[in-house]
This record gives structure tokens, sequence and C-alpha cells, in this order.
């Protein structure tokens, strides 16, 4: 298992605030502990209000911004399953979510593979961030060469009035090996790495 490096994971935390956030879209679903679905949502990340950008940005955030390498590890695809759900995750990050048959067949594979005791949301952003070119005294040098795009996806208890908690699983993908994508790995990440959520790993052709 590759390690990952925490610099470039706070990276990506800077650019995750309401004044300066590079997220594009947002969609979800909310679905019951019997993994019927209650609604689906799909949107553009900068029409949403300034409270609604906050809360949502804390969710995304709270997955890079977790311990690395203890709640937020890497993995590599291999394997047939691993490889069909790769192409799944490329084909949403590519068409940045405006595709609803993918993320019906994400949500879809979510309610018949994973079971919660609560009911929950499974919610997607799409980001882009510009690599900033850093010297040899790794200052920044703002030129960017590169974009990264990516998916964060989150999966948190819903509460009230679908009212989404602290993410308890998540990932994102590619992942962002030194500082720059690879779709070949993914970051994913565990609340309580001590009760790993397995059956969401084989979701994923993980395991």
């Amino acid at each position: 298992m590759l390690k990952i490096n925490r610099e470039h994971m706070l990276e990506l935390t800077r650019r995750m605030t309401v004044s300066r956030t590079a997220m594009t879209r947002i969609a979800g679903c909310y679905m019951d502990k019997d993994g019927f679905v209650d609604g689906t949502f799909n949107t553009n990340f900068l029409k949403l209000s300034s409270a609604d950008k906050a809360k949502n940005l804390s969710i995304a955030k709270a997955i890079p911004f977790s311990e690395t390498n203890k709640n937020l590890k890497r993995y590599q695809f291999t394997g047939r399953d691993s490889v069909k759900m790769r192409q799944l995750l490329l084909g949403l990050k590519s068409c940045a979510f405006k595709n609803d048959a993918l993320l019906d067949t994400f949500y879809d594979l979510v309610a018949e593979k994973c079971h919660f005791t609560y009911d929950y949301a499974v919610i997607f952003f799409h980001g882009t961030y510009d690599i900033p070119v850093k010297g040899t005294d790794k200052e920044s040098l703002w030129d960017s060469e590169e974009v990264y795009e990516y998916l964060i996806c989150a999966i948190c208890p819903v509460t009230g009035d679908y009212e989404a908690g602290v993410p308890e699983f998540g990932f994102i993908f590619p992942a962002f090996c030194d500082r720059t994508e690879d779709p070949d790995y993914i970051d994913i990440y565990e609340k309580y790495p001590e009760r790993p959520h397995s059956e969401l790993y084989h979701l994923l052709g993980l395991k």
C-alpha cells in the first residue's frame, strides 16, 4: 500500500472554503437503512447558498483532512471487479455528474451490496484544482501546468430532515499522487478504521 503525503492532502483542503472553492457540482441520494432511495439531488455547487456551501464543504473536507495513512489510506485497483468500478468512476468524473444513469448505477450498487443500521446519504462532489508549479525551494510559483479533476464521495448517516452528519466512509478518486492524478489508485476514508466497512471495499472491487 502506497503512503499518502499529508502535505498534498492539505494542499487540496486549502481550496475547500466558500470563498476559494473549485467544486463544480454536487450530487447524491438519500437511502433508508433497507436500501430504498428516498430522494436524489444533482446541482451546480456554485448555485448553493453560502450556508449550504459551507455545510457541504465541511463534509467533503472531512475526507482529505482526516489523518493520513490511518483514517485515509491508498489502494490500487487490481482485478476484474475493480477495473469495472474504476471505469464507472472515470465516467462520473469525465461527465461531471451530468449523466444521471451513471449515478443511479452507483447508488444501485451501494443499495445492493451495502447494509447499514441507519438511514444514510451518498454524496458526490466534483472538483478541479489548478496545481501550482513549485520551485526548487518548494514555494509555489502560482503558475499552473495541470488541472487535477477529482471526485469525493461521502457516505454519511442522516438525521432529522435529510441532514447529513459526519462521513463514516468515503473516497477521493483519482488519487492525488505526487501532486498529479493517478487513476490506478483511490484514497479510502474510514471514520473508524478499527471497524472497516468491508462491504464497501468489496463494492469498489478492492477486497
